[in-house]
């Protein structure tokens, strides 16, 4: 542990320095079960008795942070350590590895494996022991995909496994340039990037290049010479400027085939008001959010075709593409496109977590939106369940996979269990303005509308280019609290119009309000896309969790719409008669 915390290899903050200090004594004195979340918050952090392990995710975060410290530190000045020190993933306990050991084991493992993985091997061999190769090594991973690799590595002491992901976006991020010449900036250019990093690496669907690779780019490269030399289609960089005790952080987003900025961000802060940390995070997630998450500065724009000589599998960027657009109009033939381009790339790529999680959302949408539903056995939840479940076993922290899950497990009924997820990965990447729509959906759905509101409301707010389906959802969030001006005004802002719900929910809105016109209109070409939508109006309505009263609610205002609701369902609203279900609409 010493060596580790005195190598210039393990550039850290202090209180991730005592981090590893306080688990790997606490280990060693016999006290490992006593590192949990809670104590580390308390112990480390100095979090008070009252510290909300859900609310306040510091451990986890300065968790993945030691993770990904160590094993640069291994890579590099830690590469002939004789003992391995390891933070495994899902807790906090260190493990310990002898490398002698390690590599007999390794050597075992090679006797009975294939030819692809016995060369795989002897170059993971090479880099445990430090010889020569390694510069050669090296190059060609930093040319590649070094945070990919950099991943495989987690367990330091295991033989690195072939990446099985496929190549999409990729960004490299430059330091921070000092604008203000003075010492002290430095400081905050190094621990803005290293958050930059940390915050940018929680969004799966992009491949964002290590710390070496970029402090490896001269200062004075342009966009186009980068990209020749690494392949990568963004660069973002930016500077930093101390004046009249203002800290000013200025940064943009470069395409680097064009060189033309696609984005820039300015941010201003009191480091006599904030510490450093506090400053660093807060802008890095900032900017990590508008650049990185789906619909956001990268996502929205089309893949470039492959140059010529390049290995990237562009289909599977087009894939992610294609599913974020899908998602933006949940049209049959979009959905279509999208379920075959990405069960194409899970075929070459079984391991890839965020594409098992895109199809686990094109699976239920068979079922939920009846979108080109596939006939026979496993049935589409199934399927879609499946994919959600293989998704999180390959990746527990993929934040779509979680988001896949969440949505699986709501609309199969297990409403309580979907949300736990739900704020688990919000607690994982609360920046994920995607996930953070998808979870205020579903928590309006389970009857808490004022607040599923308010979440998506932030997340439409943080994410300008945010899909028209939280827009209707908001619409139907409005509808069920009486705020019918509202709920006219947000879906008619709504463009889904291939979508088929949108036109329920509008038959609704728009029936209230006394657009008789209008809502006649949207009945028709509801019933036109959904025929048999009413032959099971008690499995839509339990498929989606909705309460007594949000039920009788949405069958009072079908009826009323002058949708087939069959008679049976004149009886719930018996019942509610005397419940609070909102205004009606007014009799002409």
């Amino acid at each position: 542990m010493d060596r580790i915390l005195a190598s210039p290899e393990f550039n850290v903050p202090a209180r991730v320095r005592q981090f590893l200090t306080y688990v790997v004594n606490q280990t060693l004195a016999g006290h490992a079960d006593r590192i949990k979340a809670y104590t580390v918050a308390v112990e480390v952090f100095g979090r008070d008795a009252n510290f909300d392990i859900q609310n306040d995710p510091v451990v986890r975060i300065e968790a993945g942070r030691l993770r990904r410290a160590l094993e640069r530190y291994y890579l590099l000045a830690g590469s002939a350590d004789p003992v391995l020190v390891e933070i495994p993933k899902g807790g906090y306990v260190p493990h310990f590895h002898w490398r002698e050991l390690q590599a007999r084991a390794d050597a075992a493992a090679e006797q009975h494996a294939s030819p692809e993985q016995n060369l795989a091997g002897t170059a993971n061999a090479d880099l445990r022991g430090g010889r020569t190769t390694w510069v050669a090594i090296a190059a060609a991973v930093a040319v590649a995909v070094p945070l990919v690799w950099m991943a495989a590595w987690s367990k330091p002491g295991n033989p690195v496994k072939p990446a099985q992901r496929p190549e999409g976006p990729s960004l490299i991020v430059r330091p921070f340039a000092n604008l203000s010449g003075q010492p002290e900036v430095n400081f905050y250019a190094a621990g803005l990037g290293e958050e930059l990093l940390a915050q940018l690496a929680r969004f799966k669907e992009l491949t964002v290049f290590g710390r070496e690779t970029s402090s490896a780019v001269s200062p004075n490269a342009s966009a186009s010479e980068i990209r020749s030399r690494f392949g990568n289609r963004y660069i973002l960089e930016g500077g930093i400027r101390l004046s009249g005790g203002r800290l000013r952080v200025t940064s943009r987003v470069l395409d680097s085939e064009t060189s033309a900025i696609l984005w820039s961000g300015t941010y201003d802060s009191d480091p006599q008001t904030s510490n450093i940390v506090e400053i660093e995070t807060t802008i890095a997630a900032k900017v990590a959010t508008a650049i990185a998450q789906p619909y956001g500065i990268i996502f929205s724009a089309a893949p470039l075709p492959a140059r010529p000589g390049s290995v990237q599998n562009l289909e599977t960027y087009q894939c992610t593409y294609r599913f974020y657009r899908y998602r933006t109009v949940l049209d049959r033939q979009e959905h279509a496109a999208t379920r075959e381009c990405l069960e194409r790339v899970m075929a070459l790529y079984p391991d890839y977590a965020t594409g098992w999680a895109m199809l686990s959302f094109l699976y239920l949408d068979e079922d939920r939106f009846r979108l080109n539903t596939r006939p026979g056995s496993p049935a589409p939840r199934e399927r879609a369940r499946s994919a959600a479940e293989r998704a999180v076993r390959l990746d527990p922290e993929n934040i779509r996979a979680l988001q896949a899950q969440m949505t699986v497990l709501y609309f199969s009924r297990e409403p309580v269990e979907a949300l736990r997820i739900g704020a688990q990965a919000l607690a994982l990447n609360p920046n994920d303005t995607e996930l953070l729509g998808e979870f205020g959906s579903r928590v309006a759905q389970a009857g808490d509308w004022r607040r599923g509101a308010a979440l998506l409301e932030e997340a439409m707010a943080r994410n300008p280019g945010h899909s028209d389906y939280y827009v209707g959802l908001l619409a139907l969030a409005a509808y069920m609290q009486g705020e019918d001006v509202r709920a006219t005004e947000l879906i008619r802002r709504a463009n889904l119009r291939r979508f088929s719900i949108y036109h329920f929910v509008a038959a609704l809105i728009f029936t209230r309000q006394g657009l008789l016109d209008e809502a006649a209109q949207s009945r028709i070409e509801f019933l036109r896309l959904r025929p048999g939508f009413f032959d099971d109006f008690d499995g839509e309505l339990d498929s989606r969790n909705f309460n007594a009263r949000d039920r009788a609610l949405l069958i009072r205002g079908a009826i009323e719409a002058g949708f087939p609701v069959p008679a049976k369902f004149a009886a719930a609203l018996d019942r509610h008669s005397g419940s609070d279900l909102g205004p009606r609409r007014s009799q002409p």
